[in-house]
């Protein structure tokens, strides 16, 4: 399964050259799915599963080295990074995904994003990065604990093979139209259902 998500997610990258980066294939420090499960808590951490490898750094019983805390969330550098430099922003709190982590968590997670980003660029004389979330296996993530990759960039650095394809133009047309419709749709019961939750809280 692990492995599936990884050739999914080293599919987006030029091939490296046998032995120069082999160590950099996996985006980020493993973990398995069933490390979210309940029956892996920690009485004792609320939300924490005992084995998620991002808990343990927030309980401070894995290492990491950090290089931004507050009480929201965490930056550490990746221990199999694309690039020197690539760093990742977790919440202290444990999500197993986006879209369930609650707003409030993602908006302190990305107004942290500009100045870190700018801090990494700095120290590593990159001038662009990348800002990456891999949501859900079939999008590449391997620890199911919510997390946004930092990913400093230089011109040409040759890092995702896709910034080569063409792109096509969007057509205006009535199959554009229904989409952007039905996304609204969904929009819009996502939005009741919200309401309905926080008015009848369980």
């Amino acid at each position: 399964m692990e492995t599936r998500r990884l050739a999914i997610l080293c599919s987006h990258l030029c091939p490296i050259a046998s032995g120069s980066r082999q160590t950099q294939a996996s985006i980020s420090i493993r973990c398995s799915a069933s490390d979210d499960q309940p029956s892996s808590r920690d009485a004792t951490n609320g939300n924490q599963p005992r084995n998620c490898v991002f808990c343990k750094i927030v309980r401070g019983d894995s290492p990491a080295h950090k290089l931004y805390e507050d009480d929201m969330c965490l930056c550490i550098l990746d221990t199999k990074p694309l690039i020197h430099g690539h760093s990742l922003v977790i919440p202290k709190s444990h999500f197993c995904s986006l879209e369930a982590t609650p707003p409030s968590v993602v908006a302190a997670m990305c107004s942290k994003v500009p100045f870190i980003g700018n801090a990494i660029m700095k120290a590593t004389g990159c001038d662009s990065f990348n800002l990456v979330v891999n949501n859900g296996e079939a999008a590449g993530q391997v620890i199911f604990h919510t997390h946004m990759h930092i990913i400093p960039r230089k011109n040409c650095d040759g890092l995702w093979s896709t910034e080569s394809l063409r792109r096509c133009p969007l057509n205006f047309d009535q199959k554009s139209a229904q989409f952007v419709d039905h996304v609204r749709e969904q929009l819009s019961d996502i939005f009741e259902d919200r309401k309905g939750q926080e008015s009848n809280p369980s």
